[in-house]
């Protein structure tokens, strides 16, 4: 930045500042520096009749991911009465489709067709991923099949888009129909196919990728391996994700921060602090400890491990704190009955962080531990109304369990018929539990009920169906369900544990 500034010192001493080619250039050097109010005051003394300028102001926050600011530069632009031509046109499909504005695109494509642009490998590129990324991949399929020679960019964007939506099947059919055209896929082709099929847990396939990768010429790198541990660490099979990152460093390649993030949550799930710690170590000696997204990733992983000091030591001495790192540290205030503290985090990061649906179902997590009825349900309001966030089923879970250990039912079960959505296993556990710790029968069998139909092969509600009974001392339906369990050859499995044996 420094030397950037003496430069731009020179210019303006020498007298060329206020040229194009130059003014362009520094304008993206402040972007790059994410400087942007800089970048925007030498865009407005440029002359304003010149359209590079335009053009150089979109393309420098769009590359840099400023895509809103990107977008609202091109309406600028329509205003003044200047066109979009084939230059900037890419950049503002860019921008659109990082933030799913589908309708400023789809006005592009009408662009694209009115002007003959759709011969422009750049435009037509563009286009595929923006409508990818926007998950309209049919039409990112029709602009690709209307291309007259297939290009590799436009490949790469069209196997990405269906391998982002569940389309990993589709996604490789069409990395053998372009080998036959002599288009030869490079590593982003073959990642693109192995976050696809990783996502769908499907981990033999992500395998044979990885193999037909070395086969085709092509070494997997540190994007590929990761890309099939964070599969196996979504698809909840963490052990597989462990051997598979012993696999990754056998092979002589250092994990990016995105690897330890995600090894360190396979870590969280299993409650396996010793790897861990040993994860942790690691992210120190390569040099990543200190990264945003891995710092997240070490809370979370020693909060769900029960070492909430160590959390709260992480969480306090960052600098910089994201979204996912707020929510961590709440949910591990929450899970370990700090609940006033959980619910102070979540207040400060309401000044000046973003909140998403995870932010609220830590601190009505915390309210329900705690037993905070009124502000519970003033939260579950405000995600509402003020954050124009929809209640997912795991909020109904938690305004349930919150009702429920109220002793407050009859709220609880008509909030229950009034969800939007089909109530789920979480649900209606929470519920049957708040039955069973307030003795009321007849709402037990309904959740119960629920519960059977949802989860045919588990005894572990009707065993607490039974307990209820028993409680009530009503014996005779606790043979019946005795009977029942017995006939449906229901079991109750063998518990477990985290400890290890010495």
């Amino acid at each position: 930045m420094h030397s950037g500034k003496v430069l731009h010192a020179h210019l303006i001493t020498g007298g060329l500042a206020h040229l194009t080619q130059f003014a362009s250039k520094l304008i993206a050097f402040y972007t790059d520096c994410h400087k942007i109010m800089y970048a925007r005051k030498l865009f407005d003394e440029m002359p304003e009749t010149n359209i590079h300028r335009w053009i150089g102001l979109i393309a420098a926050y769009a590359r840099r991911g400023y895509n809103q600011e990107a977008l609202d530069v091109f309406r600028e632009m329509q205003c003044q009465g200047l066109k979009p031509n084939k230059f900037v046109i890419p950049s503002v499909l860019k921008a659109c489709g990082r933030v799913l504005d589908v309708e400023t695109g789809a006005m592009m494509h009408s662009v694209v067709l009115k002007h003959s642009f759709e011969n422009d490998a750049f435009v037509v590129s563009a286009l595929i991923d923006m409508y990818s990324k926007c998950g309209k991949v049919e039409k990112a399929k029709r602009v690709f099949d209307g291309m007259v020679e297939k290009d590799l960019v436009a490949v790469n964007a069209l196997v990405s888009g269906y391998a982002q939506h569940g389309l990993a099947s589709e996604a490789l059919s069409l990395v053998e129909e372009v080998k036959t055209l002599g288009v030869v896929p490079n590593v982003v082709t073959w990642n693109s196919l192995i976050v696809g099929f990783s996502q769908e847990g499907d981990r033999l396939m992500a395998s044979r990728l990885l193999e037909s990768m070395r086969m085709d010429g092509v070494e997997p790198d540190v994007v590929s391996w990761t890309s099939v541990i964070s599969g196996l660490v979504q698809n909840f099979r963490n052990n597989e994700a462990l051997d598979t990152f012993k696999q990754m460093l056998v092979q002589g390649l250092i994990p990016s921060s995105a690897t330890i993030s995600s090894i360190l949550s396979a870590c969280a799930s299993l409650a396996n602090v010793g790897h861990g710690k040993e994860i942790h170590g690691y992210a120190m000696v390569i040099g990543v400890e200190d990264d945003v997204y891995v710092r997240s990733a070490l809370v979370d992983m020693y909060s769900k491990c029960g070492f909430i000091s160590e959390a709260k030591t992480f969480f306090y001495k960052m600098s910089e704190r994201n979204t996912v790192t707020w929510n961590s540290m709440i949910f591990g205030c929450a899970n370990h009955g700090y609940c006033n503290e959980a619910i102070e985090l979540f207040n400060q990061m309401e000044e000046g962080k973003k909140l998403d649906h995870l932010s609220f179902t830590a601190v009505l997590t915390a309210c329900s531990h705690a037993g905070l009825v009124e502000l519970g349900q003033s939260l579950f309001q405000k995600m509402q109304e003020k954050h124009k966030i929809m209640p997912r089923l795991e909020h109904y879970a938690c305004m349930v369990d919150l009702l429920g250990r109220a002793g407050r039912l009859t709220e609880a079960y008509n909030m229950i018929k009034t969800m939007p959505t089909q109530p789920d296993l979480f649900v209606w556990g929470a519920f049957l539990g708040a039955c069973k710790n307030h003795g009321d029968i007849e709402l037990a069998e309904v959740a119960a009920k629920h519960l059977s139909e949802l989860e045919p092969g588990s005894a572990a509600n009707n065993l607490l169906l039974t307990k209820l009974y028993a409680d009530a001392g009503s014996w005779s339906n606790v043979t019946r369900l005795k009977m029942m369990m017995k006939k449906k050859k229901l079991r109750k499995f063998a518990g477990c544990s985290w400890i290890e044996a010495a």
